[in-house]
């Protein structure tokens, strides 16, 4: 017995022609500078359906995020260029290119540029929502200037209760 894909699946679009794909051009990703790193924000969870957010990032040299975990997101990373120290619960690791981190949700992690040059890597959340933090709390970048370090000052309640709407729960570096 044969089946054609539109049979097999009940799908009556049986010349293929149904069209859902998502196309977002490099220069319309929204970049923001969030916690001293910059993030362009190439899929959002309103893009993809709530299946993802797709976020690219480029960490300065002793930037990074602070430790945290997310309640109902996995997060995976894949690093193209230069190393980043990644933080697993307990233990820390370097990850370089071409490399490949997974970080279920509820666990606590977190990344940090340890070495003399920028970082660059993908990152994505499933499913997606947590990207839309970077949106509604990061800087405009400024044309000619580099990503601005965010100072303790920052870190107030406001910005806390902003991760937490994401899902997000900051955490202390050490246990």
């Amino acid at each position: 017995m044969t089946f054609l894909p539109s049979e097999t699946y009940g799908d009556p679009d049986t010349g293929y022609t149904r069209r859902g794909g998502v196309y977002v051009p490099a220069d319309q990703a929204v970049t923001k500078w969030f916690s001293g790193d910059e993030y362009k924000i190439r899929l959002t969870a309103v893009d993809s359906k709530g299946a993802l957010g797709l976020v690219e990032a480029m960490v300065p040299p002793l930037s990074g995020p602070v430790a945290h975990t997310h309640a109902d997101q996995d997060e995976t990373f894949y690093m193209i260029d230069g190393e980043l120290e990644f933080l697993d619960g307990d233990r820390t690791f370097i990850a370089g290119p071409g490399d490949v981190v997974f970080i279920p949700r509820t666990i606590r992690h977190r990344f940090k540029n340890v070495g003399p040059r920028p970082a660059k890597m993908l990152f994505m959340y499933t499913p997606g929502g947590t990207e839309q933090a970077f949106i509604e709390g990061g800087d405009e970048p400024v044309p000619g200037a580099e990503v601005q370090p965010w100072g303790p000052e920052r870190i107030d309640d406001g910005f806390i209760r902003l991760l937490r709407k994401y899902g997000c729960e900051p955490l202390p570096e050490e246990t």
